[in-house]
């Protein structure tokens, strides 16, 4: 989680493709540059450990988008599911979606 965040910080959207599950990934990623990333929460998780397949992560992500008229706050609370793959992608975990 803490790595799709700083991608979106950064505006890596190549890495967001790359870190998204294969089955549910979009093709490109369109960052949105009025959009600064200012801060990350953990507020929860759930599995995600060495032996887990699955995980879940709560977070806040704290941002300003400026939309000509100055930087507005803004927050994104979500619930995220991620997936660590098989052998052949070394094991890495990947976000598969917003858990429902």
């Amino acid at each position: 989680m803490r790595s799709r965040y700083s991608a979106y910080a950064k505006g890596l959207d190549a890495y967001l493709v790359h870190s998204w599950h294969p089955d549910t990934a979009p093709s490109s990623v369109e960052l949105d540059p009025r959009h600064r990333w200012v801060g990350l929460e953990i507020v929860a998780t759930s599995g995600g450990g060495p032996d887990d397949e699955t995980g879940t992560v709560e977070f806040r992500a704290a941002f300003t988008i400026d939309r000509g008229a100055g930087p507005r706050p803004g927050e994104l609370h979500e619930v995220s599911e991620f997936v660590r793959l098989g052998a052949d992608e070394r094991h890495r975990w990947v976000y598969l979606a917003e858990a429902r």
